[in-house]
């Protein structure tokens, strides 16, 4: 009786600790995957033909009456009008003019010139601070302390600014 009670009791604390496992759960079927909402296609409607000598449709080949998914795509997104494909329409083109817009047609080549020159320009912070990979002099120098604290004295006495005179560097 206690071996069956330990086997309850171990195949329960199993498919407990099996439960909170994602990986788990997919394995055992136990989840709910929804369709994918952008891959469903609505079919065109099944038509009669008006002549039943026409040639039976070739296996594989896209449907006549449907469009292609380039061509669904933008007629959802501007609409069924036939000048929504050009670059400019009528009614966009009375609003620039009522709107007294002046606007650049190549404004996209523009934009994408001006973007790769940025990015050129753009460096690392930690490139800028320890000047990695430039030919120019170092970002820092290290100062003589017994020679910049005579240098300082001496202008002090002779009543001249701190700022006057070269400070004094160790040189490697």
């Amino acid at each position: 009786m206690k071996t069956y009670s330990r086997i309850i009791f171990t195949a329960m604390l199993a498919a407990t600790m099996l439960s909170g496992c994602q990986g788990a759960k997919d394995q055992l079927g136990l989840t709910r995957s929804a369709p994918d909402e952008f891959a469903v296609v609505k079919r065109a409607p099944l038509e009669m033909p008006p002549e039943y000598s026409l040639r039976p449709p070739e296996p594989g080949a896209p449907r006549p009456q449907e469009q292609a998914m380039a061509e669904l795509a933008r007629t959802a997104v501007l609409g069924a009008d036939t000048n929504a494909g050009r670059a400019q329409g009528k009614g966009e083109a009375a609003l620039l003019i009522n709107a007294d817009a002046r606007y650049n047609p190549d404004i996209r080549q523009i934009v994408n010139y001006e973007a790769t020159q940025s990015v050129r320009k753009n460096e690392p912070v930690v490139k800028k601070i320890l000047n990695i990979g430039k030919d120019g002099p170092p970002a820092a120098t290290v100062v003589d302390p017994t020679a910049e604290a005579q240098r300082l004295k001496s202008n002090a006495e002779q009543g001249k600014p701190v700022t006057e005179g070269k400070t004094p560097t160790i040189e490697d």
